[in-house]
């Protein structure tokens, strides 16, 4: 029988947070089952690991509908799973997006924090047809955007749609079409798209719809808040070695914290948060 866990990410509470699947040794396990059990327990990801060496382990992501080269709030699960099982210190893991070092350290309540290094991230501006065809899907018009920051698909290890709310109040109601942003997005290649509102240049309120995993949206997207970190520091408004926090979940009752920060002299991101079990 395989054991599968059940963490969320990113809150220290199990009502909050983005829940997870952990598998901490999949030896054995196919495509076929890794991808049932994740549809069977129909969190936006989990992760399934493969032990190869001492702290090394070779990791992969499923959600309900598909594999996913790369998840944020599934490794920090994981971590913390690992770091309450092993001890604190650094666990290697090989994603398909590249490897992902996770440093397992003491929380400031006596728990554990996981802080990944990204894989190096990158941004690129948003054509007017992504653009045009994204607001459609949401629902939303171009005034519902703040220029301040434009539209970009920012990426380390997976593409998003980076898109900037002028309100807190258009980011809080999100109704939008979901077969229309799921086929834009399945064409495009993009595994959410970040929807945010800048409350100041460090605090951010985030959203993350996430169709092509077959979720309405993601309670906290690790690896979009570090695309997303890499985007504002293309931009010029983070500055190396300088922090960001993201609140996420809140519009849906599972509040969620990301820390990320831009590494000196380096395209990679660091995301860091805790994880509890699910009883």
């Amino acid at each position: 029988m395989t054991e599968v866990l059940r963490y969320t990410a990113f809150t220290t509470t199990p009502s909050g947070g983005n829940p997870a699947g952990v598998v901490l040794d999949a030896q054995g396990l196919s495509d076929a089952e890794m991808l049932a059990i994740a549809a069977e327990l129909g969190y936006s990801e989990s992760a399934f690991l493969f032990p190869t060496g001492e702290r090394q382990y070779r990791v992969r992501y499923f959600s309900p509908l598909a594999e996913v080269a790369f998840c944020g709030h599934a490794t920090i699960a994981t971590s913390v799973a690992l770091g309450e099982r092993i001890g604190q210190g650094t666990v290697h893991l090989a994603t398909q997006a590249g490897p992902v070092p996770v440093e397992i350290v003491p929380g400031p309540a006596g728990d554990i924090t996981a802080v990944l290094t990204s894989p190096p991230a990158s941004t690129r501006p948003a054509t007017e047809e992504e653009i045009r065809r994204t607001l459609a899907g949401l629902r939303w018009s171009a005034d519902d955007l703040d220029p301040a920051y434009p539209a970009h698909v920012a990426n380390a290890g997976n593409d998003h749609l980076v898109l900037a709310a002028a309100t807190r109040d258009r980011l809080a109601d999100l109704d939008y079409d979901y077969d229309a942003l799921a086929k834009i997005m399945a064409e495009l290649g993009w595994t959410t798209v970040h929807l945010f509102w800048a409350e100041s240049p460090a605090v951010f309120h985030a959203r993350n719809p996430f169709p092509p995993g077959g979720v309405v949206e993601d309670p906290a997207t690790g690896a979009a808040a570090a695309a997303f970190t890499g985007y504002l520091r293309t931009l010029g408004h983070l500055q190396d070695g300088s922090s960001i926090t993201i609140h996420q979940g809140v519009d849906m009752g599972r509040p969620s914290l990301l820390t990320c920060t831009a590494i000196p002299g380096d395209t990679r991101v660091k995301v860091s948060g805790t994880a509890v079990p699910i009883p």
